[in-house]
């Protein structure tokens, strides 16, 4: 921890809205700046590893722009059966991605990254976690799961469903440590690693 009397500047390296409503739970003042990284998976690359890069390149890619500051990444990968399952883009590949997933297990990796920028060695300045959720989906028939896309039209979301909206109808069970990760942001994970680098709660 790197004790200070005045708090350090927040920034979330993300243009995601979901993100964003998620941090601001937490009553501090922060800046989004979306970080311009190649999301695309390596070749040969499992999930988890996946994640925890995108997510630490994202937290990195922004430090370098704002030294000094904290910077949160995360990144989301949703598997089905150790494949990757990323965002639908449109309706039919929503569509498509609900009909194979529906009765089965879904396991979310979100992984998180704080950078800390006031750190001179690049090699200490980053915490990382991978937060994963377990997500069963119910068995619905397929005019259900084309309604539910009309109506929230999910095509920005890995898995092609909001679980903070109606797509919560769509779940059996969620099983996760930590209640936000399937939204995209664990804050219980990172009010830890806030912590540990001096971020003040509760005005103290």
């Amino acid at each position: 921890m790197i004790p200070s009397s005045v708090p350090p500047r927040l920034i979330l390296a993300s243009s995601s809205a979901y993100r964003r409503d998620l941090l601001s739970r937490l009553h501090l003042h922060f800046e989004a700046i979306a970080p311009h990284v190649d999301e695309t998976p390596l070749p040969g690359e499992a999930p988890e590893a996946t994640a925890l890069r995108l997510a630490r390149a994202k937290a990195q890619a922004v430090s370098a722009l704002q030294p000094g500051a904290l910077v949160i990444g995360s990144d989301q990968v949703a598997t089905l059966d150790g494949e990757q399952i990323g965002k639908p883009g449109n309706h039919a590949n929503a569509l498509a991605q609900l009909q194979k997933m529906r009765g089965r297990e879904v396991v979310f990796h979100t992984a998180l990254c704080l950078w800390d920028g006031r750190v001179a060695d690049p090699s200490l300045a980053a915490q990382v976690e991978n937060v994963r959720v377990f997500v069963r989906f119910r068995d619905l028939p397929d005019a259900e799961l084309d309604a539910y896309l009309r109506i929230e039209q999910p095509y920005d979301c890995a898995g092609s469903a909001k679980n903070e909206g109606l797509g919560i109808a769509l779940l059996d069970r969620i099983e996760s440590t930590d209640p936000t990760a399937l939204t995209g942001l664990p804050l219980i994970a990172l009010t830890g690693m806030l912590r540990r680098a001096g971020m003040p709660f509760f005005g103290t």
